[in-house]
């Protein structure tokens, strides 16, 4: 099913918005972890280090129950959700708080080779009861020599709840923000993409009778009114280019007709009645002028439908002043019947990539529309240059001119 743009883009906003919000939404549940976990472990150290300091944890601590009371007064709220463990060096188990009852921490190799270097350790375990617990392992020195474990353990409940609460904060806020940023998007497609249809309907309303419409143009020169400008450029030389087929083809059907009829006139006054052998003959001479006529004006027609396609202008060297020599020999020859003199004045070695037959009709043309409409006793001139490493053929004549409304007409094909 192929999706409108105004639809891709939605999905396409859609889509990175919501990578967006997951990656972030990743980032800070990471974060707030990091900060309870780092929270956690700040208070226990500071728990720990009042444990250590009240004597609490001193050799003469009995197996069981600690005495907690002091602890009490010192720690106050702090003191009811953490327990106390100590543990000798080789793991036998000494004092621990009330709130352990019968049970016993969990001491990790990885917490004990720590205090034999008298690095502490922070850690997550599990109790019996698999609850997560938060654990600081805190070496007990005397003399530089590790006579003590103490272990302060905090449960995770709360800061788990915490976290919970806060992810399921983020899978209610991130469907809803992607829906209003879904509408969101869907409406900013549709405004921006409201010119696009504009244009949209004047371009279907166009076509090869009416080439004159324009697309609207917004005037705030963004892309869309350069991609207007643009088609309206387009426009216009469509237009231009239908114009001229217009009048290439009026042009070529009247330049048909003349020799056509011409030949259909001949035949039928031949038909009329009995001829002789030489008035055949002057029928037949004068059909195949007609005929002629025809075959050369079919040859320019095709090298014009031929060259409106560069693609298949073949390119080859051809040497200007070879080509220019034998134009001009042929020219004279012609203008002396007019009694109009035609020469080279000027001939500069000169090589470019080319047809030669299109090139040689074409200044061949230009000699003959010189000699033409150049009076008896003028004079045709030919020259050939080059100007800033380009060639130039020159045809001046001492004739009657051009019309200036003309010019503009000069390189059409009739």
């Amino acid at each position: 099913m192929e999706l409108s743009i105004r639809t891709r883009l939605t999905l396409w906003y859609t889509a990175i918005l919501l990578s967006i919000l997951v990656v972030i939404s990743g980032l800070s549940y990471s974060l707030l972890r990091s900060r309870l976990m780092q929270d956690l472990d700040a208070s226990l150290l500071a728990v720990g280090l009042v444990v250590r300091d009240t004597g609490w944890s001193g050799s003469g601590a009995a197996l069981g129950v600690g005495p907690e009371s002091a602890l009490r007064e010192i720690l106050g709220p702090e003191f009811y959700d953490k327990f106390f463990q100590l543990v000798d060096p080789e793991g036998r188990l000494g004092a621990r708080s009330t709130h352990l009852r019968e049970e016993t921490l969990p001491l990790s190799a990885q917490a004990r080779e720590n205090a034999a270097r008298g690095v502490r350790t922070f850690e997550t375990v599990r109790r019996a009861a698999g609850e997560p617990v938060r654990l600081l392992t805190l070496p007990i020195t005397r003399d530089g020599q590790l006579v003590q474990l103490l272990q302060v353990g905090i449960p995770l409940e709360r800061a788990e709840r915490t976290l919970g609460r806060y992810l399921e904060t983020l899978l209610v806020l991130i469907p809803l923000g992607l829906a209003l940023a879904a509408a969101g998007g869907a409406v900013i497609a549709r405004t921006a993409l409201r010119p696009v249809d504009a244009m949209s309907r004047t371009a279907r309303r166009i076509s090869g009778e009416d080439l004159d419409a324009r697309l609207p143009l917004r005037g705030t020169g963004d892309e869309l009114d350069h991609l207007a400008e643009t088609l309206n450029a387009m426009l216009a030389r469509l237009a231009e280019a239908f114009a001229q087929m217009r009048r290439f083809t009026a042009d070529a059907a009247h330049e048909l007709r003349t020799p056509l009829t011409a030949l259909k006139g001949t035949i039928e006054v031949a038909l009329r009645g009995e001829r002789s052998g030489d008035e055949y003959r002057r029928v037949l001479a004068s059909s195949l002028e007609d005929v002629e006529r025809l075959v050369r004006l079919a040859e320019d027609l095709l090298l014009l439908s031929r060259l409106s396609v560069p693609a298949q202008v073949p390119g080859e060297r051809i040497e200007l002043a070879p080509l220019l020599a034998e134009v001009a020999d042929v020219a004279a020859r012609v203008a002396d019947e007019r009694g109009v003199t035609c020469v080279v004045k000027e001939r500069a070695p000169a090589t470019v990539t080319g047809d030669a037959i299109a090139l040689r009709r074409a200044v061949m043309k230009l000699v003959e529309n010189a000699v033409k409409y150049t009076p008896r006793g003028g004079r045709v001139e030919l020259a050939l240059r080059v100007t800033d490493g380009r060639a130039e053929v020159a045809v001046t004549d001492t004739g009657i001119g051009m019309d200036p409304a003309d010019v503009e007409r000069i390189f059409e094909p009739f």
